[in-house]
């Protein structure tokens, strides 16, 4: 046990001595060098405990954080995993870890459509650009990724004293943010020429793929392993419970996790206390609402005041097939970048009281669909949001004559 222990000390003592050469100045090779040379594997708790020792010990936050990167460079693939608890399917982890190897799909291929860049002209590199800025929409996404590890797991971690590491991942989640978000504004620009995006993308665009990479590994070397050490069942199944209020990313889980022990719950408390969703005319029971809406030959779709994706209508034969990932998403990053410019001037003229209601029709596969956007307001006039509704209208174009018969035909 003794000889563990030191081993821990001159491990911790010997890794924040590595930090602090990079907080001076010492370059990345050098020290992952010695490093290499010194240390075999760290334990993924040991790292943590070294950052909250140098924050409890005076350095900066903001120097901790603009180190993030550096040390998360020298230790990558040096961190010791093999006493990590195994994670169950459909575990909150196990979600967090199948959205990060869509965000590193996702970022990897971003990335080697912008290298090609420089080698496209004419039609080929606008398609090429409108693959790019559709990428960085959907990596928009990434937001409710880190929501869920502020909000939901980061709480725990300060309860058991471990506050410094949360702030500065916290930190680097801002500055990715930016990142993503300043390269869908240039992206947006009309006519973006190859060149301003070459230089762009050095500048913003590599850097913000290159950002949500890094903390993939961040979290799956250091992060979730040690979550798993800290958090007992109930508190992930409270974790669980509140995930869909902020929404998944790039992934819609297939399979639901629950501890041993833990009975299914019904659609929701007020169902299961045997309340009612009471309206000026009439009333449903909860499991009553969701038959009706998943019953209406019509898909139906509800962005809140925010323009964030709340709800969606789950019948057997959907239009335009929908799946979790998208709730919480701006509305915008849902539709190609070609037509975003439509939805902004909807949703602007909905919020302004110009219009109330946009129809369109295509042709898609044979068949005729009529989509609508309706402006929702509540008795005072205030905007609540818009809802799509989608309708295959084929077969009632078809219809002659009359019906007066019952047929089930």
């Amino acid at each position: 046990m003794s000889e563990h222990i030191d081993n821990s000390k001159y491990r911790k003592a010997k890794l924040k001595e590595l930090i602090l050469k990079l907080h001076d100045g010492g370059s990345q090779e050098s020290v992952r060098q010695e490093l290499l040379t010194s240390l075999s594997n760290i334990p993924y708790g040991e790292v943590v405990e070294v950052e909250q020792e140098l924050i409890s010990e005076g350095l900066p936050e903001e120097d901790v954080l603009s180190l993030c990167d550096a040390h998360s460079a020298v230790l990558e693939g040096r961190v010791d995993l093999s006493g990590s608890k195994s994670v169950p399917e459909g575990h909150p982890i196990d979600v967090l870890l199948e959205e990060n190897a869509e965000l590193k799909r996702l970022s990897d291929k971003t990335t080697e459509e912008l290298l090609s860049i420089k080698y496209r002209n004419g039609e080929d590199y606008l398609m090429a650009l409108l693959k790019i800025k559709g990428a960085f929409n959907l990596l928009m996404d990434v937001d409710k990724h880190y929501q869920r590890k502020e909000y939901l797991l980061f709480p725990y971690l300060e309860k058991v004293g471990i506050t410094g590491p949360p702030k500065v991942m916290w930190g680097k989640h801002d500055e990715i943010r930016g990142l993503i978000k300043g390269s869908i504004e240039i992206l947006q620009i009309p006519d973006l020429a190859k060149d301003d995006l070459l230089v762009s993308a050095e500048i913003v665009l590599f850097p913000a793929l290159k950002g949500i990479f890094e903390m993939t590994i961040k979290e799956e070397e250091i992060l979730f392993p040690m979550m798993m050490d800290t958090l007992a069942d109930g508190d992930w199944y409270e974790i669980q419970k509140q995930s869909l209020e902020i929404g998944y990313c790039l992934y819609d889980p297939q399979v639901e996790w629950k501890p041993e022990g833990i009975e299914p719950e019904n659609i929701n408390v007020m169902q299961k206390e045997g309340g009612s969703i009471q309206l000026p005319t009439g009333a449903f029971m909860a499991e009553e609402l969701l038959a009706i809406l998943n019953t209406l030959p019509v898909d139906i779709t509800f962005v809140d005041r925010n323009d964030k994706v709340k709800y969606f209508s789950q019948s057997s034969d959907r239009i335009f097939q929908r799946n979790r990932a998208i709730l919480n998403r701006d509305v915008r990053h849902c539709h190609p970048p070609a037509s975003a410019h439509i939805v902004d001037k909807i949703l602007d003229d909905f919020k302004s009281g110009k219009q109330t209601r946009a129809p369109f029709w295509i042709n898609m596969g044979g068949k005729m669909i009529h989509i609508e956007y309706f402006a929702l307001r509540n008795v005072e006039g205030e905007y609540l949001g818009t809802l799509e509704v989608s309708h295959d209208l084929t077969g009632y174009r078809n219809l002659e004559d009359e019906q007066r018969i019952l047929s089930y035909k």
